[in-house]
């Protein structure tokens, strides 16, 4: 069973909080997919993760950019697992319909869009009756996260 994190956004927007998680991830040695609620989205992601730091270098890569096997991070809006990632973000209200590749799968909303506030707690709801361990995690004044429940 994966375990699966909500990050409420509600300090910092995704484009500041995403970059951070990514890097955390891979230096813990894991794939990632990241999937996006439209193509828009995955590009302007894409774009960002390019750009986000000077001093920073963040792999990954797209369908236009090809060969999901070589990159650690692929940014998609499909339901899909090109570079067997085993940790999942989920932005923009983007579901999954099978957990079981996943060790971790991480819900990142907005807490100042009710629409995205809404589809949390049905997705809380939904992964907790499927049997999967589910944490809630708020960001604290500081920029750090704290896990609520």
């Amino acid at each position: 069973m994966a375990e699966v994190l909500f990050y409420h956004l509600e300090r910092q927007p995704l484009e500041q909080v995403l970059p951070t998680l990514l890097e955390r991830s891979l230096q813990r040695g894991w794939r990632v997919v990241v999937q996006t609620g439209d193509e828009e989205r995955r590009d302007a992601l894409d774009a960002h993760l390019w750009a986000y730091r000077d001093d920073s270098f963040l792999p990954h890569g797209t369908v236009r950019d090809g060969h999901p096997e070589l990159q650690p991070v692929w940014l998609t809006c499909l339901d899909e697992n090109p570079n067997g990632a085993t940790v999942r973000f989920l932005v923009d209200k983007a579901t999954c319909a099978d957990f079981a590749p996943y060790e971790r799968v991480v819900y990142l909303f907005d807490g100042f869009d009710e629409t995205s506030v809404a589809d949390a707690r049905l997705r809380w709801k939904e992964t907790k009756a499927g049997g999967h361990g589910v944490t809630y995690w708020r960001q604290g004044d500081e920029g750090g996260w704290t896990k609520m429940a």
